[in-house]
């Protein structure tokens, strides 16, 4: 039986000629904000420098990263809107030299320099280590604080020795883009972790073999821990300002003012407070050129941007892809399960099916894989990739059975009860009448959340899985550029998402295709 096409068939699709009106006036306010944002590009700026630039504005930003903890900058335990740490004081103590206040930009430590060459702040001061790679992007001041590269293992294992032999093919820990990082490649697995705590409860739980950082960290991350011991200090390191190549008048100014106040004893009392002066800080009150040439030594010019690099990024793709795909193996039944139970469990079902899903959905899922990779490590020790997979699954589950809802209550409620009325069971009606007409429904949007899902996996870095983002962020240091890897990865999550994006569209269109025929038959 055909349907005759009516009035209001005719008038969908077609754009009325008033709708142009709120176009042209969304495209005037477009046209006005570009105009504002283009002026104050245009601001005049201080001439004279970066110096000139800090002292017209009356504060010196430095970048540095919370996260990192005590003793370099972290929030005061009595009162914890206040934030204390050697390095506040020492970023106090220069800015009085330079006339102006210090502020602390917070930012993510292993981009601390990309986000120093962009111009988000002034300097980095926050245990940057003084590297090869560091020093042919930007100008180091003289340090002002000599560390030691500090290796532990657990108690008892005498297989790991303080030198680098005995770590080859091991798993250790440490942080990305550090000087422990550029030691280990090459020879142990490196396993990378964004903050100070991780490595230690990872190497306790068995999930690495051993971990190199900075004595600093060390002494109070993870000697503290029973089951920990040290090992040994493989190398001395330096801890310095980072300024960027075209304020060179800044990194003078700041020169001058760590000699000033290491010469009077200020540096030493801002250490002594932190209980971090030892021997090795005497060299920093007779600091020379010479031994600043020495310390820079010759950069190397930057690796360029080669097949050497294509293998990883693929590597890393393919991490991406299994990830993705085995959280969306456990995302589809268990959101089918749940969508089940929250529209034909009882009372109690629907209540937990409800609870679950409004969980997940309402925290972040960074939050829930720390929960579930370190949270529950004393209990459930899980390896970083299945804890990964499971993460994401049950986050994506939530979502999942949203969609799966939807799609049963498309069917007509008739249908079910027509087959109730046949003899079947809800079980049997379900299975056989509701369940693949939902699912056939949901396929597009399934489809669509899993294209989320690959870019969603970037996620799971912050539990040590080097994914396809993590490496791309990795090779960007090393080839000193993030046009070129930024550029390589995003067209590798493009050939990846867009057949699914062209499969979804397809399935909807065949799908609004059949919506039809029934409509007309």
């Amino acid at each position: 039986m055909s349907r005759t096409r009516s009035p209001r068939d005719d008038r969908i699709g077609r754009v009325p000629r008033y709708a142009t009106a709120p176009s042209r006036a969304l495209t005037v306010l477009l046209a006005c904000i570009l105009a504002v944002m283009a002026s104050s590009c245009r601001a005049p700026k201080p001439s004279g420098g970066g110096l000139a630039r800090i002292r017209a504005a009356g504060v010196l930003k430095w970048g540095g990263d919370i996260q990192g903890g005590e003793p370099y900058v972290y929030p005061d335990p009595a009162s914890p809107e206040k934030l204390i740490g050697f390095e506040v004081d020492l970023a106090e103590a220069l800015a009085r030299e330079l006339g102006v206040r210090a502020e602390l930009v917070q930012n993510d430590w292993s981009n601390l320099v990309p986000s120093l060459e962009r111009g988000t702040f002034d300097v980095v001061m926050n245990g940057l280590e003084v590297t090869e790679a560091r020093a042919g992007r930007v100008l180091f001041t003289r340090p002002y604080y000599v560390f030691a590269e500090r290796l532990m293992a657990r108690r008892g294992d005498d297989t790991i020795k303080a030198d680098l032999a005995s770590l080859e093919g091991r798993r250790v820990g440490t942080l990305a883009n550090s000087l422990a990082f550029e030691m280990l490649r090459g020879r142990a697995e490196t396993v990378l972790y964004e903050g100070v705590e991780e490595p230690y409860a990872d190497l306790l739980s068995k999930r690495t073999d051993a971990v190199l950082l900075d004595d600093i960290i060390a002494t109070r991350y993870g000697a503290p821990k029973e089951g920990l011991a040290t090992v040994g200090d493989l190398r001395d390191g330096y801890y310095a300002i980072a300024v960027r190549p075209s304020d060179p008048d800044v990194k003078e100014a700041l020169d001058e003012a760590l000699e000033k106040i290491a010469k009077r004893g200020e540096l030493r009392a801002i250490l002594d407070k932190g209980r971090l002066w030892n021997d090795r800080q005497a060299r920093l009150l007779t600091w020379s050129e010479a031994d600043q040439a020495q310390m820079l030594g010759k950069p190397p010019p930057p690796p360029a941007l080669g097949p050497q690099h294509v293998g990883l990024f693929l590597k890393g793709a393919g991490i991406t892809l299994v990830v993705s795909a085995l959280a969306m193996a456990i995302a589809i039944p268990l959101g089918l399960a749940l969508s089940l139970l929250r529209v034909y469990g009882g009372g109690l079902s629907r209540r937990a099916a409800g609870a679950y899903i409004e969980i997940y959905r309402g925290t972040p899922v960074l939050l829930q894989l720390y929960l579930l990779y370190y949270g529950l490590a004393p209990v459930l020790k899980l390896d970083a990739l299945t804890a990964a997979v499971i993460g994401l699954g049950m986050n994506y589950a939530a979502y999942e059975a949203e969609v799966y809802r939807a799609g049963m209550q498309a069917v007509p409620k008739a249908q079910m009860e027509a087959a109730l009325s046949l003899g079947m069971t809800t079980g049997l009606a379900l299975r056989r009448v509701i369940v693949p007409q939902a699912v056939r429904f949901a396929i597009p949007n399934v489809t669509n959340d899993f294209i989320a899902l690959l870019k969603d996996s970037s996620l799971v870095s912050v539990i040590t899985v080097v994914e396809l983002t993590k490496q791309m962020t990795i090779t960007a240091v090393d080839v000193r550029s993030w046009l070129g890897p930024g550029l390589a990865c995003a067209a590798l999550y493009f050939a990846m998402s867009y057949p699914l994006g062209v499969l979804a569209r397809r399935l909807e269109r065949k799908l609004d295709g059949e919506r039809d025929r029934e409509g007309e038959a």
